[in-house]
């Protein structure tokens, strides 16, 4: 494996990993701040960010790479509230979108159509994850501070998230 491209792979293995532990973190205050549909949404993404990373790691051994298992920052473990979560939920997704893309330029670059080949899964991933990730902070901007919408966006918000999936 072309070492450029096991290092941007050792680094996406990192970024999956601290996306699904600030998931867990989000999932963590959502439940303590008694928001339990956005709880269980945020947990259901944190497990998917860990099998994203789990992906990863097979991969690159799987083709005789050598995995390094990284170190992770400490995720945010607090937010003013329901936007602030939504917001940093969208800014991650769009994070791993853009290094996903750099991944991908990167295969081109060194003719590596084996990993390019297997990070479009990755790519249709990031286009469904971040669409969703708008479409739940658009419907809280619509809602605003309203009390009563945050409880039925909570009572909703897995529903709303399976059925834009279905789309």
């Amino acid at each position: 494996m072309n070492t450029t491209i096991e290092n941007l792979l050792n680094s996406q293995i990192k970024y999956e990993a601290q996306a699904s532990m600030q998931y867990l973190a989000m999932a963590s205050w959502a439940d303590a701040e008694g928001y339990n549909g956005v709880a269980d949404f945020f947990y259901s993404q944190s497990e998917e960010e860990r099998l994203h990373m789990t992906k990863l790691i097979k991969f690159v051994n799987e083709r005789g790479g050598n995995v390094i298992i990284p170190e992770l920052d400490k995720p945010k473990p607090v937010f003013s509230g329901l936007n602030e979560l939504f917001e940093k939920f969208l800014e991650s997704e769009m994070f791993v979108t853009e290094q996903i893309n750099h991944v991908i330029y990167e295969c081109l670059q060194h003719k590596d159509y084996n990993v390019h080949n297997f990070m479009q899964w990755y790519v249709t991933e990031q286009l469904e994850e971040e669409a969703m990730a708008r479409t739940l902070l658009d419907k809280l901007n619509i809602i605003g501070t309203d009390k009563s919408g945050h409880y039925l966006f909570d009572r909703d918000i897995n529903a709303i998230a399976a059925a834009h999936e279905n789309e």
